[in-house]
């Protein structure tokens, strides 16, 4: 019977992989955008198994972090290797996951409530994740870093400093800080990877979308082999190409060189950037001159994301042909990318005042311009219908005149 038990088990697991792996039912028309969330499962494969290799030779102490980091690059076998995987690994995450959201965002993925709200969870999970690790190097970005951050917890009335002293341990930050953002980082990542596990389950058992917006089940096909081979491209040329490049030949072009440098509390940078995937959010933050209102409107950045599933009853499902919305939605991705770069500028004129600006836009995209384009669309979409019932009509009178 115990045998019977186990070859039962081995057939339900096996089932399972078929069900979602090899026999999922895909829609025919999918392209290569719709890889981008399987890259971002590799990608968080390879921090986890490098973050654990790493954190095997790193103490998180003020005193020896910086010390640690750099024995592993230089004294640790292969160490530079599997570091350099992890934090170019992380800069490569954050590409595959912004592709995969702007994808989202073009084709309406979001209309499915609780998958879109898994995944800007996760998204929020991987932000965290990323901003404690940048901590752990203790270099003078990442200290100075840290302390601009968690100091706009001070900015909460009444309980802020409180919360801004519990954060850090202690009056400032120090050893205590260090250790509790190691631990939070390493813990952090299972999270992600069982938040991730979630995402798929929900995502097969509503169906993936296409770029047409048709929801059919005569329009489907297996997984595999058909759709495998573009996740096998994505995997070999993307990110093998990108991690090949980043890792042999140019390791260090993403981090700022102010990094390299040990940590010292008496000395601030003369101009404090975090990594770029934060660079947005920054540009956001700096361009509200409250301190109070930056961080509620960089909170809101962020947040805004899981109003679009309420924005409208769309009854037009697809962006393909929607060229009035994919011409306001390219104009907000430029405008990303200028904030961006806004971000990474001195403050002063006239950065300050284009980050401004492109703030506002951002934030009128959500709240103006897609609730207006979708209320247009519905309406057209009703006077199509009303139009198409009076034609059917008149064809219907007319061909009972010729009888």
């Amino acid at each position: 019977s115990m045998l019977f038990a186990i070859q039962n088990k081995r057939i339900f697991n096996l089932s399972i992989l078929n069900n979602h792996i090899i026999d999922y039912p895909t829609p025919v028309n999918i392209n290569y955008l719709w890889s981008f969330g399987s890259l971002a499962g590799f990608c968080l494969a390879i921090q986890i198994i490098t973050g654990i290799l790493v954190s095997m030779h790193y103490t998180p102490h003020v005193v020896f972090a910086f010390n640690s980091v750099e024995h592993i690059c230089r004294d640790v076998e292969s160490g530079w290797i599997f570091r350099y995987l992890h934090a170019n690994g992380a800069s490569l995450f954050f590409v595959v996951v912004y592709i995969h959201i702007a994808r989202a965002l073009y084709f309406k993925s979001y209309r499915n409530l609780i998958l879109w709200f898994s995944g800007i969870a996760i998204f929020g999970l991987m932000m965290a994740t990323a901003f404690l690790g940048y901590v752990l190097v203790w270099g003078q970005m990442s200290f100075w870093g840290a302390t601009v951050i968690t100091n706009l917890f001070s900015a909460i009335p009444f309980i802020g400093d409180n919360i801004a002293c519990w954060l850090w341990g202690g009056f400032s930050i120090g050893n205590a800080t260090l250790n509790r953002f190691f631990s939070l980082h390493f813990a952090l990542p299972f999270i992600i990877a069982g938040l991730s596990l979630a995402h798929i389950a929900i995502l097969h058992e509503q169906g993936s979308t296409n770029p047409l917006g048709i929801y059919s089940k005569l329009d489907k096909i297996a997984f595999y082999p058909y759709f495998y081979v573009k996740d096998m491209f994505g995997f070999f040329f993307i990110l093998g190409t990108l991690f090949v490049y980043f890792l042999f030949f140019d390791p260090n072009i993403l981090g700022h060189p102010d990094n390299y440098i040990k940590a010292n509390a008496v000395i601030t940078p003369s101009h404090i950037v975090p990594e770029w995937y934060f660079l947005v959010f920054y540009a956001i933050l700096r361009s509200i001159p409250n301190k109070i209102g930056g961080v509620l409107f960089m909170a809101g950045a962020i947040l805004i994301l899981f109003t679009l599933p309420f924005q409208s009853n769309l009854k037009i499902k697809s962006s393909k042909f929607d060229y009035f919305f994919q011409f306001f939605y390219w104009m907000f991705i430029v405008n990303s990318f200028l904030l961006c770069w806004l971000g990474a500028q001195v403050v002063e004129q006239p950065y300050i005042l284009a980050g401004q600006i492109s703030t506002a836009f951002y934030f009128f995209y959500f709240f103006v311009i897609l609730p207006e384009i979708f209320k247009l669309q519905n309406q057209c979409f009703n006077n199509y219908k009303k139009n198409i019932g009076i034609h059917w009509f008149w064809f219907w009178v007319l061909q009972r005149g010729t009888k």
